[in-house]
């Protein structure tokens, strides 16, 4: 009996070395196509957006999304379904944005959001690309004659809560060892509005954000936005972890509409475009290569954006640039123009 247990002993043993030499099993693989393919199963792209922010995103008295966070999102469903208006635009305060594509109630978020570090990592949330470089500012009455941040000590500061802001605006009077009181709403209008009605000295934001909200005020030139910048704030579409597929098909587009205006292709001459004999452009609108069915696209996926919605040019004066808000492109100028607007190469 004794020698018999020997036995097992070693032959178990053995068995635990050989399993501890054994490669691993490779770890199983979370779904990459899961959301890209309940969005294909839907028949439409549900955004989340801002209802409340002209030039950006805002619900019209005609009760219809428009901006140029919401063009995007048209653009998207243009490339995926050649329809845009298969998309769905669901307003969201900037507290209720995350966790609204956190949980899966929005496919994409095209809402005015920074991209930042814990975002990104302790959020689980993967940014698409920037479309639009930003940096935060301060507004203040013109008859303050306030011209600096140092002008501003004992100053109380509106800002909207659940944004980046909050910590950018403690950061610049701290720096510069200055008090402030800083009063926060929770929906974007609401902050415009105790600004307006002299509820505080000051409202911070991106500065995009207060060009657009001084443009609705009763009188705009009464307020001035100061020649400061407290931060950086890259923008852009963003999806939620989990699904490479449906992240590389919003990238894509933000891109593909960049790479339209560096390539001179517009909606005007799309058409035109396609017996055109650069590489680059017969790639980028399906002529030749399979970059459509690299993305689970039909070929002609960036046809369907620019004919419906147009290249990144178009969609920005049509909001932000002489069309819209007038806001100089400065740093989103194409790298060409020396900006820092770059797509990635089709190829």
């Amino acid at each position: 009996m004794k020698a018999r247990s020997w036995t097992i002993i070693s032959l178990l043993l053995i068995a635990m070395l050989v399993a501890a030499c054994a490669a691993p099993a490779p770890p199983e693989e979370a779904p990459t196509g899961a959301r890209f393919d309940t969005i294909m199963e839907r028949g439409k792209v549900i955004c989340g957006v801002n209802a409340e922010l002209p030039g950006f995103g805002y619900l019209n008295p005609a009760g219809e999304f428009e901006g140029f966070d919401v063009d995007f999102c048209k653009a998207i469903a243009a490339a995926v379904f050649g329809d845009a208006s298969a998309a769905e635009f669901n307003p969201l305060t900037a507290v209720e944005r995350l966790p609204a594509l956190q949980t899966g109630e929005i496919d994409v978020l095209i809402r005015n959001t920074t991209w930042t570090l814990t975002r990104d990592t302790a959020n689980e949330l993967d940014w698409a690309a920037v479309t639009f470089y930003d940096g935060q500012g301060m507004m203040v009455p013109t008859a303050t004659g306030w011209t600096t941040i140092e002008d501003m000590g004992g100053a109380t500061v509106c800002s909207t809560t659940g944004t980046t802001t909050e910590m950018n605006l403690a950061d610049a009077f701290r720096s510069r060892g200055l008090e402030y009181t800083p009063l926060l709403f929770e929906k974007t209008q609401d902050t415009a509005t105790a600004y307006e009605e002299g509820r505080c000295d000051g409202q911070t934001s991106d500065k995009s954000q207060l060009a657009a909200l001084r443009s609705a005020m009763a009188n705009p030139a009464d307020h001035v936005i100061l020649d400061v910048t407290m931060s950086k704030e890259p923008l852009g579409p963003l999806t939620a972890h989990g699904d490479n597929k449906w992240n590389d098909v919003v990238r894509w587009v933000a891109w593909g509409m960049i790479q339209a205006e560096e390539s001179g292709v517009s909606s005007a001459n799309v058409d035109e475009m396609l017996n055109s004999g650069d590489p680059v452009i017969r790639r980028l609108l399906g002529v030749e290569g399979e970059m459509g069915a690299s993305l689970g696209l039909p070929n002609d996926w960036m046809v369907q954006v620019l004919k419906q919605v147009g290249n990144y040019a178009e969609v920005y004066n049509r909001w932000l640039g002489p069309d819209g808000l007038n806001i100089p492109r400065g740093p989103n100028e194409l790298w060409t123009n020396g900006g820092l607007l770059y797509s990635m190469a089709f190829r």
